[in-house]
């Protein structure tokens, strides 16, 4: 079956919470460790919000996300403040998807208490990566795995029934032995959402750092495709719904906000680095918090914006509908990007299908198994320059 809230009409709201207390090694997002910041940023981002107010044009929100970095830093009452400005200038749906990411050590139970009495967050996304010490000690994690499982109890016992958990295969040292350790863990624990990501190295991180030293060995290949595929069958045997490739859930508990992005969207995002797109052009704030912050005080551009042309919308809904269970509408390709550019498609696509990667049914085109396991380079296979 096919969860209803892929096929949502909504537009979503990101909010981006830069601070973190520690780096992780993995991590390429924007992040600031400065948090003697937040007052300022706070203040900045209140202002954009009310800058910004007409850019969904009065549509229902029907997903709030606040992302990081690491939100749960917030008190309640600077949570608060930012979901009282959001309901002074946009328009909320009465069943709107609230979520915030939090890290495992953040949620103690006062914590919790007060998220659940004094805001309208009614869905955690909670980063555990792992519930082996070895693993979360080599990621720099700040939490152990104590915290991880007291967190998700904690969390449910509080009445926070909506939860999704990180986790991170792939990680160097990792075998699969520790994996399936890892998912029977989550699993037992009665979550209903599960974002499973295999560890990438980008350059600048501390990873990136000990890979060019030789100080760290990434995980052979063969064993990530093993990872995955233990992923794959131990989610059906839960009753997981692998919906795209690195989210599954239970029936009815997709996440609709990464949804929204999946299915093209509208979305404003606020604060450093967020991007938004309002299905003509996209706009993304400047990565740094300063820059930002004295941007919006003086009233001037705090963003740079691109319209998109036909290649690269007809390029990033390759991109985004692949990696989901419902893959690619043929139909709606050759509707919105002509005969010429869906007929080279089809040639393209047909090797794939050859091979086992990719199968159609009705009018949609998506991944097999091994298809997914290679999927970065068939859709860049598939792309038209």
């Amino acid at each position: 079956m096919h969860d209803t809230s892929l096929l949502c009409i909504m537009a979503g709201i990101y909010i981006h919470i830069p601070f973190c207390k520690r780096i992780c090694s993995y991590c390429d997002f924007y992040k600031s460790t400065v948090l003697t910041f937040i007052p300022d940023y706070l203040a900045a981002l209140e202002k954009e919000l009310e800058i910004r107010q007409a850019y969904l044009l009065n549509e229902p929100v029907e997903t709030v996300y606040l992302g990081g970095g690491t939100p749960s830093l917030l008190t309640s009452v600077q949570l608060s403040g930012i979901f009282n400005t959001i309901n002074r200038y946009y328009n909320l749906s009465a069943d709107c998807e609230i979520t915030l990411e939090a890290n495992p050590d953040d949620l103690t139970p006062d914590y919790l208490g007060q998220i659940r009495k004094n805001t309208p967050v009614n869905r955690l996304s909670i980063g555990i990566q792992s519930f082996h010490d070895g693993d979360l000690k080599l990621l720099n994690r700040r939490h152990n795995a104590s915290q991880a499982l007291s967190c998700i109890r904690n969390s449910q016992s509080l009445g926070f029934h909506n939860l999704s958990i990180d986790l991170i295969y792939g990680i160097p040292g990792m075998n699969t032995s520790q994996w399936i350790q890892n998912l029977e863990q989550a699993f037992s624990l009665k979550i209903k959402h599960l974002s499973a990501y295999h560890l990438t190295i980008e350059k600048g991180t501390a990873f990136h750092k000990k890979l060019v030293k030789g100080d760290l060995k990434p995980v052979h290949e063969d064993e990530s495709l093993n990872q995955f595929a233990v992923l794959r069958k131990m989610a059906a045997d839960n009753d997981f719904i692998h919906y795209e490739i690195s989210n599954l859930a239970r029936e009815g508990f997709f996440s609709r906000h990464n949804s929204n992005y999946w299915n093209e969207k509208k979305y404003l995002g606020a604060g450093p680095a967020a991007h938004s797109y309002n299905l003509i052009s996209r706009q993304w704030n400047f990565p740094d918090l300063k820059k930002y912050v004295h941007a919006i005080n003086r009233g001037e551009p705090f963003f740079e914006s691109e319209s998109l042309d036909d290649i690269t919308r007809f390029n990033e809904r390759l991109l985004v509908r692949l990696r989901t269970m419902q893959g690619l509408d043929a139909d709606g390709m050759l509707r919105d990007f002509g005969e010429e550019r869906f007929q080279n498609l089809m040639k393209s696509v047909e090797p794939h299908i050859s091979g086992g990667y990719m199968v159609r049914e009705g009018r949609f085109y998506h991944m097999t198994e091994q298809g997914w396991m290679i999927s970065d380079g068939i859709i860049a296979d598939l792309m038209q320059v």
